[in-house]
C-alpha cells in the first residue's frame, strides 16, 4: 500500500511542476500552443515507452465505444484551460480550484450513479470545499493588500 502513496504523491508533484512549465509556456505564446506541445511531448514520451516495451501497436483493443474516446478531448482541454489559469491564478489557487472542481463532479457522479448516497454528507462536503476556496481567496487577499497597522500615515498620527 505505501508504493501507492508514494506513486500518488510523484504523480503530485508531476501535475504541479507540468502545470507550472505549461502556465509559463502559456505567458509565451497561448494556452492552446502550451497544450500542443504538451501533447505532442507526452505522444513522442508514451510512443518511446510502448517500443520500449517491445509489445508494440498491435497490442491495442479498439472494440471500446466512442465516447471512451473522449478523455483524450477533456485532457487536452483541460491542460489548455489549466495552462491559461494557472499564471494569472497562481499555482496554489489553480490547484485548490481545479482539485475542488474534481471533488464536487465527483460528488454529483456519485449521486447520479449511487443515489442511495447520503446526500447529506455530500452536500456538506461540498459546502466544505467552497468555503475552503473562500478561506483561500481571503488569505491570500490580506496577504496582497497593504498592512493596516503600522502605515506611514498612523505613524506620524501617533507622533
Amino acid at each position: 500500500m505505501i508504493i501507492y502513496i508514494v506513486i500518488a504523491l510523484f504523480n503530485g508533484v508531476c501535475i504541479s511542476l507540468s502545470r507550472s512549465i505549461n502556465g509559463r509556456l502559456s505567458m509565451e505564446r497561448n494556452a492552446f500552443y502550451a497544450s500542443l506541445w504538451n501533447h505532442i511531448v507526452g505522444f513522442v514520451f508514451l510512443t518511446l515507452i510502448i517500443v520500449v516495451q517491445g509489445k508494440g501497436f498491435s497490442s491495442f483493443h479498439f472494440n471500446a465505444p466512442f465516447y471512451a474516446y473522449l478523455g483524450g478531448a477533456m485532457g487536452a482541454l483541460f491542460v489548455a484551460i489549466n495552462s491559461y489559469v494557472l499564471p494569472r491564478a497562481g499555482s496554489t489557487q489553480a490547484a485548490l480550484m481545479i482539485i475542488s472542481g474534481q471533488m464536487i463532479s465527483g460528488v454529483v457522479i456519485d449521486q447520479i450513479i449511487h443515489p442511495a448516497n447520503n446526500l447529506w454528507v455530500d452536500l456538506l462536503a461540498v459546502a466544505l470545499i467552497i468555503s475552503g476556496i473562500g478561506v483561500s481567496k481571503i488569505s491570500s487577499a490580506r496577504k496582497s493588500a497593504p498592512p493596516l497597522l503600522f502605515t506611514d500615515e498612523l505613524k506620524e498620527k501617533d507622533i
